[in-house]
């Protein structure tokens, strides 16, 4: 399969890896999940809470509006593939937050009356660098709302690049379903306050900016997902990946309301 070329090949080099090791971690280990606070570096959150009062000082006179998630998705031999691209309002730190969620928070919709998503277990299972190995637990409402089936996924999440990879543990009706996500930042005001000049660093965009630039992220995660093989044949098969594709958009637009939120609006 090569819908997206690189796409199978970054996967197989590294997802599988930290994944397992989460399984032999799991044996030996069980911590409880950090916050936060408690795994940046006082640099860090330094850092972030500097980007959040300019963001929330700008957000008063000029509201920020980040674009609709871009997502494309194909499907060949049974196998979906999906790749996503969106913006989030925040600094890289605080956008990496509301991805990997340490606290556990609600973030999702309400749709009559339950959470599109409802969070119910978050562990720490192997705290090794470049970041915790997380084994996370939740459920989608399908059916009219009226019954949901257990998400249970593995995340290796590397705090220094910004970055993670998932893998399934158990989902109904699923055979496959992983993939990988990262942060970068975009210096948003370059253009502004920086004139001639184009950044490539924060300490160049701090220098040319005069520290008043923001720092926004941009979010890309590419996953694939294949049902399970009774419910790979159609109409069963378009019913999952069009239930699949369709929450996840949703919950992609809740990330970025969830930054709104954060900012101040």
């Amino acid at each position: 399969m090569d819908i997206f070329p690189g796409f199978g090949a970054w996967i197989n080099q590294n997802t599988q890896q930290p994944l397992r090791k989460a399984e032999s971690s799991k044996k030996s280990e069980k911590v409880k999940s950090k916050s936060a606070s408690e795994i940046n570096t006082h640099e860090e959150r330094d850092d972030t809470n500097e980007q959040l009062k300019l963001w929330r000082d700008a957000e008063k006179k000029a509201p920020w509006h980040d674009a609709p998630p871009k997502v494309k998705v194909a499907t060949q031999e049974g196998i979906c593939v999906m790749q996503m691209e969106f913006t989030l309002g925040l600094p890289p730190q605080a956008a990496y937050n509301v991805l990997t969620n340490p606290n556990n928070q609600p973030y999702s919709r309400n749709i009559k009356k339950r959470r599109l998503m409802e969070n119910i277990s978050r562990k720490v299972v192997s705290e090794d660098e470049p970041g915790p190995i997380v084994e996370v637990e939740k459920a989608v409402p399908v059916v009219w709302n009226f019954l949901s089936f257990p998400i249970s996924l593995v995340f290796a999440e590397n705090r220094k690049h910004h970055s993670g990879v998932y893998d399934k543990k158990k989902i109904m009706f699923m055979k496959m379903f992983e993939g990988h996500w990262k942060v970068e930042p975009v210096y948003v005001d370059s253009v502004r306050l920086c004139k001639h000049m184009k950044p490539r660093t924060r300490e160049e965009y701090r220098k040319c900016s005069g520290g008043e630039g923001k720092i926004a992220s941009k979010v890309t995660v590419a996953g694939v997902f294949q049902p399970s093989s009774i419910f790979n044949l159609p109409p069963l098969s378009w019913y999952i990946r069009g239930f699949t594709v369709k929450t996840t958009k949703t919950l992609l637009q809740d990330f970025q309301n969830l930054a709104a939120s954060i900012r101040g609006v």
